[in-house]
């Protein structure tokens, strides 16, 4: 086999394999609707997708066997809310954005990240029950899981003028200094951290 002959089969085969890799974790080909066939024609957001599947693969690993149904039903609503991004201004942006926070939320629940150490916040509306919050600034977005009695959320953090604001749904948690402004779930919280 001549060089230039050899050299296109290496160029080829290269092509190939760059083709079979840059795939979402689904099949293309069973692609519906507007934001997996976006899905399908994006490098990046096929990306996220197969971070999204091998992070899910592993959760369900390490998830105990009463919780994997629930984290199951779980991924099929988080697929379902994907999906509504067709109904966002940035397509682009709200899909990448869903995958981020999923993963992240994958990643605390299962324990593949280590847990920060966690403040407590003094709430004034609820001084006898036990508020606190464990900062992970090391993910992609960055996020806070709020624990208020036996309740807890995982929040992600969202642009503010100052301070720094966390959002989830049902909860809005901004931190100036040493306040916090809390929005739990229709209730105003106005809190202290140490």
């Amino acid at each position: 086999m001549n060089a230039h002959r050899f050299l296109s089969v290496i160029v080829l085969a290269g092509a190939f394999c760059g083709m079979t890799q840059a795939q979402p974790a689904f099949d293309c080909n069973d692609a519906e609707g507007e934001v997996e066939t976006l899905i399908c024609n994006d490098e990046a957001l096929q990306a996220l997708d197969r971070t999204l599947s091998k992070t899910y693969a592993r959760a369900m690993q390490a998830l105990p066997e009463e919780d994997k149904a629930s984290e199951k039903a779980i991924q099929r609503g988080w697929i379902k809310g994907r999906n509504d991004c067709w109904k966002a201004d940035d397509l682009e942006a709200c899909i990448t954005y869903s995958y981020q926070t999923r993963i992240v939320e994958l990643q605390i629940r299962s324990g593949a990240l280590e847990a920060p150490a966690f403040v407590t916040l003094h709430c004034e509306q609820e001084p006898d029950k036990r508020f606190t919050a464990s900062f992970y600034n090391a993910t992609d977005p960055r996020s806070v899981v709020l624990t208020l009695a036996n309740d807890q959320v995982i929040a992600f953090v969202t642009p503010s003028a100052s301070g720094a604001r966390y959002q989830a749904s049902g909860v809005d948690f901004w931190t100036k200094g040493k306040q916090a402004s809390v929005e739990w779930f229709g209730k105003s919280l106005k809190c202290s951290l140490p």
